[in-house]
């Protein structure tokens, strides 16, 4: 079966046999497809000017990304210091987050174990249903919405972990036997942390401390992203992951301690994200950016790969209540500060960003007045 897909891949789709005519909406796993080529398959190479080897090629960061303690949020110099970083990147590093460093190295060890498993044990948990639809939820790819779709270098594990009543655990890993606890222990912790910079960060905007965790809804929904990048034969024609900016709230990443990859833009120019072990790396969200009115905007970044080392990254992605409207917090509007962004459900707008990711447009452009 891998084979014939990888046929696929190689040679494409023919649209006139019944049998391969939507094959093409169903990716071979990349991990599997790394160990059979020499070359990435077309479908993979991105456009010559989107290529991490084109005149856009990164640089180091001009300053040192801020390292924010977050035991110390309610200080003075600390909250600076977390203001200058949205401001100027929309991320920052986040040291001091209560997560223990065993807690954070036994869950990297627990996924890296799950993407080395044979495939038939990964595919116990396969996101594919239906024949060729591909589910959010569970072990794969993302959805390919077109055909000619450019596709990322990297296999992923999502799951949704709140509210935890929602959870589907039939599509939790059972090996290894630690991951279902580990992450559900992380999980709880991640939470606390992302509660803790929404009240910071509704502090230095001058707001009410709980405006922005009274509009996110009394079941916020999170979802663990485990993303796994296999060495590719020519890093320099792929992505890990194109270029985006993450739609939900805040997402919270634990990123390898030994392989980089992670790369943020700014002014046209794309820069490294530094990996510091047991550091979590913070990014806004495009649903965060509409509530705080465009003050901190959420940054566009994206995953490079490596010749010879696989990596592998943990996002904890936070979203507002589905049913929820995301609009500006009022707090910061006024005469001289009117709204910048329309009205829109949480739900509405998540699956705006779905339908527009393959296209290489932000939803959130769509929404400015």
């Amino acid at each position: 079966m891998l084979r014939e897909l990888l046929h696929i891949f190689v040679c494409g789709s023919n649209k006139q046999a019944p049998m391969a005519g939507e094959s093409w909406k169903v990716p071979t796993p990349v991990k599997d497809l790394a160990a059979l080529v020499e070359e990435p398959p077309s479908r993979f190479v991105q456009r010559e000017e989107d290529r991490p080897g084109s005149l856009t090629v990164a640089a180091d960061m001009p300053d040192p990304l801020p390292i924010v303690d977050l035991d110390k949020l309610s200080t003075a110099d600390e909250a600076a210091k977390l203001r200058s970083a949205l401001q100027t990147w929309g991320l920052f590093l986040a040291t001091n987050h209560g997560i223990d460093a065993s807690l954070i190295e036994d869950l990297m060890k627990a996924s890296r174990e799950f993407f080395n498993q044979p495939l038939q044990e990964r595919q116990k948990y396969s996101n594919l249903r239906e024949g060729t639809r591909l589910q959010l939820e569970g072990y794969g790819s993302d959805p390919v919405i077109a055909h000619d779709h450019i596709l990322d270098w990297s296999d992923r594990l999502q799951l949704k972990v709140e509210p935890e009543d929602e959870r589907n655990l039939a599509q939790w890993p059972k090996h290894p036997e630690s991951f279902r606890d580990l992450l559900h222990e992380y999980a709880t912790k991640t939470k606390t942390v992302m509660e803790k910079i929404l009240r910071a960060m509704a502090k230095i905007l001058e707001i009410d401390e709980e405006d922005f965790i009274n509009q996110i809804g009394g079941r916020p929904q999170a979802y663990a992203r485990f993303n796994y990048y296999p060495p590719c034969p020519r890093p320099e024609l792929v992505l890990g992951i194109k270029a985006h900016s993450d739609g939900p709230l805040l997402t919270v990443l634990l990123v390898d301690r030994e392989v980089g990859g992670l790369q943020v833009q700014k002014e046209n120019k794309w820069f490294n994200v530094p990996s510091i072990p047991h550091t979590l790396v913070i990014n806004l969200g495009d649903s965060l950016e509409i509530m705080n009115n465009g003050i901190f905007k959420s940054p566009v970044h994206r995953v490079v790969t490596n010749a010879e080392k696989e990596r592998i990254s943990l996002a904890m992605l936070y979203a507002v209540q589905r049913d929820n409207v995301l609009e500006p917090a009022a707090g910061l509007l006024d005469e001289k500060r009117p709204a910048r962004y329309r009205r829109i459900t949480e739900a509405n707008f998540l699956e705006g960003v779905k339908e527009h990711f393959s296209k290489g447009i932000r939803m959130i452009e769509t929404l400015k007045i």
